[in-house]
This record gives structure tokens, sequence and C-alpha cells, in this order.
């Protein structure tokens, strides 16, 4: 029995000092991240205040901090966003979100047979009126939501008639659409811009539905809206390839056998080293039809009237565009994960206020993308077309010198003195972090 209590001791010792090392490792990275980007650190102080602040506003009722504390556990850039709406509008987009987060937890499970899956996905719409259904599937946090999914039914319950019928209609269709593509694969361009209608075009529908029913938005064409979807999807099954193929205890494939098949003989093919040539021109391929979407998403935020709203819409946008141009020509795709680095995301989040600044982080992020072509691609003269006409839709916009805020700064705002002391500082705050830790141990 000691034997067993010392080697479980030295085990957990172990632990601790490997997380303790990862911690470090994760704090100097940051640090380092801060000192080569010194314009990062306001806006992440500004995101890191508002995270807080947005955890305070959880309601009180059990049902809807239920619900709240649940979207910041699920998607925290979401959860900050949202606050910017005004509450009945907030309340009907959280529950609207959760619930096609939960029914996109049933499609992703692989876990689940396809004889009980079907079932489940073509009636959801039906579920969010049962104040006592729930279904165990998914893990970690989305597991909870889903056992305790009587909480989001009853906050649904508590919304006004037309924020209800908006969200039953967008849920049975998209569970009618994910239920054809659990029984088959994604072959055609065709096949994949359906499949990613179903599953993130109707949600374009459904928002600008909302947005209409709360008074404060015209009703944006479908066709709009469901490339608002489109654009999000396509560059989240992009930047999502390796964590797909790697899913257990069967993968998942969304790009299109057109598509890949051009490149490699299986879809997995392109995750091994020795087809790393095909493998970013496959890569290139994808990221070139996702393009397609974006001049529709320009026009239907230049339309947008809410501030609140607008700043909703136009930042998950810009965090797309700016992954495409991160995605584009990198073979990290294939190996790990590519994605903006947290300070880059705090600046789009803190400086998207107006049109002109998503002209302007569209121009920046396209312009970066267009000096990683490399003219021996296949796909090459395409994408250079496409990226050139988002670029002139952003200068013949007028607003470019407008904008408060630069993705791509030809020089920093903060001289060798300053970052001097923003080392100062935060070398002072890690200090007092640790004496904390210490103090509380």
């Amino acid at each position: 029995m000691k034997r067993t209590t010392r080697h479980s001791f030295i085990r957990s010792s172990i632990h601790i000092a490997d997380r303790a090392f990862d911690s470090y490792q994760k704090k100097m990275g940051s640090l380092k991240a801060i000192l080569s980007n010194p314009d990062d650190l306001y806006p992440l102080l500004k995101l890191k205040m508002a995270a807080r602040h947005a955890e305070k506003q959880i309601p009180p009722e059990p049902h809807w901090g239920f619900c709240y504390t649940m979207l910041h556990k699920v998607s925290r850039s979401f959860a900050l966003v949202i606050q910017q709406l005004d509450t009945d509008l907030r309340d009907a987009v959280c529950i609207f979100y959760l619930v096609l987060r939960a029914l996109d937890t049933v499609e992703d499970d692989t876990s689940i047979a396809k004889d009980v899956k079907v079932p489940i996905l073509m009636a959801f719409h039906q579920h969010v009126y049962d104040r006592e259904w729930h279904f165990s599937c998914g893990t970690k946090d989305y597991k909870v939501l889903m056992d305790e999914f009587h909480h989001v039914s009853t906050a649904f319950l508590e919304l006004g008639r037309s924020y209800k019928e908006a969200i039953e209609d967008i849920t049975m269709r998209m569970g009618a659409g994910m239920a054809k593509f659990i029984c088959k694969e994604v072959e055609t361009v065709g096949e994949y811009d359906e499949y990613c209608h179903y599953v993130a075009g109707l949600v374009g529908l459904g928002l600008s539905k909302l947005f209409h029913a709360s008074g404060k938005e015209d009703l944006a064409s479908d066709a709009l809206s469901n490339s608002m979807g489109l654009f999000l999807q396509k560059t989240n099954i992009i930047r999502d390839y390796l964590e797909d193929m790697n899913e257990i205890p069967k993968s998942r494939m969304f790009w299109p056998h057109q598509i890949w098949s051009k490149y490699v003989n299986k879809l997995e093919d392109l995750k091994y080293e020795e087809n790393s040539v095909k493998a970013v021109q496959c890569l290139n391929d994808m990221v070139t039809n996702a393009l397609m979407h974006a001049e529709d998403c320009l026009t239907y935020l230049a339309a947008l009237r809410d501030p609140a709203i607008f700043r909703f819409c136009a930042i998950p946008q810009i965090m797309a565009i700016g992954t495409l141009a991160l995605c584009y020509n990198n073979i990290q795709v294939f190996r790990g994960v590519v994605k903006m680095r947290r300070g880059l995301t705090a600046r789009v989040i803190h400086g998207t206020k107006t049109m002109s600044d998503v002209y302007g982080a569209f121009y920046d992020f396209c312009r970066m993308l267009k000096s990683k072509v490399d003219d021996n691609d296949p796909n090459a003269r395409k994408t250079k077309d496409r990226l050139e006409a988002i670029l002139k839709t952003c200068r013949d916009s007028g607003t470019l010198n407008e904008r408060k805020s630069y993705i791509i700064r030809t020089k920093t705002r903060y001289n060798a003195t300053s970052i001097v002391i923003i080392f100062i500082i935060l070398a002072i705050l890690l200090a007092y972090l640790s004496s904390t830790r210490t103090y509380n141990m």
C-alpha cells in the first residue's frame, strides 16, 4: 500500500511539474508574442476586462444562468461579442446558438449509430419545446449541454413568438440536412455547398430572421445570408482538416472529393509528408473556393444599420478572412493547428467598429494572402482574380483612409523604450501573480 501511495505521489508530483512547465512555456510564449507585437497589448487587456465583465453579467435565473454560463464555455469569443446586443435579441441569439450547438453535437458524435442519430436530428426542432428532453452524447462541456438541455428548452419557451418560430424553422431544416449527409459523403463542389448551407448557411438565414424580428434590421436576402454562413463554415472546414481526420472512432470528411481527388487518392493522404506539395496545392484550391463568398459578406455587412448587430456579424467574418490568409500555402494545416494569435484576435475585436474597419481588414488580409500566391500553383490565376475582386471592392468603398485600426502596419507605434517599459510592467505582473499563487498554496 505504501509503495502504491509513494508511486502515486511521484506520478502526481511529475504531473504537477509538467503542468507548471507547460504554464511557464505558455507565459513565455505569450510574453514573446507581445514583445514582438506590442500593438497587441492594449487590445489584449481590453479583451481580458471585457471577458471578466461578461462573466459577471450571468442572469440569476437558473435556466438563463445555465445558458449563458454554457455559452462562455463552448465559445468564449461568441459570448463576448453577443454581450453587445440588446437583451431580447441577445437572449434569442444565445438560445439559437445553443440549440444549433446541441444539434451539431449530435451530428459530430461518431459513436452514435446512424439509426439512432438520424431520427434525433429530424425531430430536434420538436425537442426544443419539451422541458424534459435530453440526450447524452458528446464530450466535456458539450456533454453537459446535452445532459442539461432542459434548461435550454425552458429558456427557449420564454422567447417571443417570432423568435421561437425562426429558431424552430432553422432547426428543422438544419436537422433534415444533417440527416441527409449522415448517409452520404461530400462528393461534388455542389454537394459541398449544399452541406455547408445546411450546417452554416441556415445559421445566416436564421440570424437575419432574428435581426428582422427585433425590428432593428431589414430582412436580408437568403443568398447574402447564406454566403455569410458558408464563408465561416468553409474556413472552419479548411482549418480543422487534421482534427476531423483524426476523429475517433471515425474520421469526418468534409473536403469535397471533386477537389481533393485531383491531388491524392485518399483524403487522408494529404497529411503524409511525402504528399506535402500536393497537399498544399489542394489546400490552396479549397481556400480559393471559400473566397468566392467574401464579396457577398461585404455587401451584407454594408447594409446593416444597428452598430451592435454590425459588430456581432463583422468580427467573425474578419476572423475568417484572417484565418484563410494564414492557412493559404501553409503545410502546417496538415501538421497541427493554424489560427490567429490571441493578440491579433483581440485587435480585431477591439478595432472593428465601422464598415471602413471591415474594408480595411479584408484589404490587409487579402494583400497578405496575395503575397503568398505562387505563380506555379495550379489555381494561382483563379486565386489572384478572386483576391483582386475583393481588393477592388474595398478600394472602391473609398473608406480605406478612414479606418482607425490596421491589421498590417509598416512600423509599430511603439519605440524600443516603450517596449522595455511594457516588459517591466509584465514582469511585475508575473512576479505578483507568482507570489499570490505561492501565498495561496
